[in-house]
């Protein structure tokens, strides 16, 4: 990767036998200083590949740059006017029967009005408001509630990347009183927070839905409609510190690729079931009920584990980092798959490969492979508390139950995923 005319440090060399990879890291001022007792660097999780075997080969930094401002200025990149259901509602997806959301899953025509969330209104500020509508072309978009996460700064960002990306964090009342307490921000100076590179907005948690990892899936999937008039998108969880440049991912990840989103694979998972189950095993989701009612659901109407045949190679993502191009199909995938999460719970992958293989028209789909993302951007552990539970956790094991240790006993022979299962494990004789 060569970052044109910035000032570079040492490359960064990754050598396997297939290949070589390198890495080419401008030197920069921090973005911001924080506070020693904050910690934004604490827990950070070791990786142990020392070799790339799958690179991506980043563009010069110049040509990039005048290439995506030349894609962002180009109509037929712009999003296709997908139009979307409105109406009052007292939950913000409008929860809908699995057949109404079924019905969705091929759009016969633009004049159909998919539900896409905002049946009521999402509580942020009209000055903030305002500055998302006014990002026309690339975003970057992360968020923290429930103080579950730090926030980190970008790292080796190109000398014009901060005059043509738009960086926001969505916050809650939590977290924002977090940063007033470590003098990161303070509340009583302006309703406009920054903190570095990423502008703040504030969203009143009490007015959405009670688990916070919900509401962080409103910003997650539903970017193209919080930000209607931006091109291209990056969603990075808070639990990552992204350390290539935003325009140089989405080139290589997306436009080179001639794709509608980049996803990395799952590192453990291809099959949609094994994650369930491990969901459920490690508690990811205490419902297990729950969660057997989604598979089963899934399964019932059509969900089929992945196998060689598909134009996929996994059914699970590591939905942590992901890259958009905003258009009809990215689109439409985002509003089908938030209704799944608000129909049963914020796990984002469970529902992944069941939109993805039933909606029409197709998603033209980057999953890249696990050491490539490993390489594009720095994973930490979420803040933990005294009794060594995470933030995100505390109000969910309130509100949920546990009821077996696994999703099916024995494969009961009369679940409903018990074909699914018997495929997955090679079994099946049909």
């Amino acid at each position: 990767m060569v970052m044109g005319k910035a000032k570079l440090s040492k490359p960064l060399i990754f050598q396997s036998k297939a290949s070589l990879c390198l890495f080419v890291i401008p030197l920069q001022t921090p973005f911001f200083s924080y506070p020693s007792s904050y910690g934004e660097h604490k827990y950070v999780i070791p990786t142990h590949r020392s070799s790339c075997s799958s690179p991506i080969y980043f563009s010069d930094y110049w040509m990039v740059l005048n290439e995506i401002l030349h894609l962002c200025q180009n109509s037929s990149v712009s999003s296709h006017a997908l139009r979307y259901m409105k109406g009052n509602s007292k939950n913000f997806g409008g929860n809908l029967s699995t057949q109404k959301r079924i019905s969705y899953f091929d759009l016969l025509n633009d004049s159909v009005e998919v539900p896409c969330g905002f049946f009521k209104r999402f509580p942020i500020s009209d000055p903030d408001r305002m500055a998302m509508e006014s990002c026309h072309g690339v975003v970057v978009v992360s968020a923290i509630f429930n103080d579950h996460d730090k926030i980190r700064q970008p790292k080796s960002l190109g000398s014009k990347t901060r005059d043509n990306v738009c960086f926001f964090m969505f916050v809650d009342d939590v977290t924002l009183k977090r940063l007033d307490h470590h003098e990161i921000i303070s509340r009583n100076s302006s309703h406009e927070y920054n903190v570095g590179v990423w502008r703040i907005i504030k969203v009143s948690s009490k007015d959405l839905y009670d688990n916070p990892a919900m509401n962080g899936m409103i910003p997650k999937h539903l970017i193209h409609r919080l930000f209607p008039n931006s091109k291209f998108s990056i969603w990075v969880d808070a639990k990552l510190q992204l350390m290539v440049d935003p325009l140089i991912l989405i080139h290589a990840l997306v436009v080179s690729e001639k794709v509608d989103m980049a996803v990395s694979k799952h590192p453990f998972f291809i099959q949609t079931m094994e994650e369930a189950l491990a969901t459920a095993r490690w508690k990811k989701w205490k419902d297990v009920d729950g969660l057997r009612n989604q598979m089963e659901t899934y399964c019932e109407n059509g969900l089929q584990p992945w196998t060689p045949k598909k134009p996929y190679p996994s059914d699970v993502p590591d939905s942590a980092l992901i890259l958009r191009k905003h258009g009809l199909n990215n689109n439409l995938f985002s509003c089908l798959l938030f209704n799944e999460l608000e129909a049963f719970n914020p796990r984002d992958q469970l529902p992944f490969s069941y939109v993805r293989d039933h909606m029409k028209p197709k998603l033209r789909l980057n999953m890249f492979e696990v050491e490539v993302f490993e390489q594009v951007a720095v994973e930490y552990r979420h803040n933990l508390k005294k009794d060594g539970t995470t933030a995100g956790e505390i109000s969910s094991l309130k509100r949920t139950k546990r009821v077996t240790d696994d999703l099916f006993i024995n494969s009961s022979c009369c679940s409903k995923c018990h074909n699914y299962l018997l495929e997955m494990w090679g079994e099946s004789h049909d």
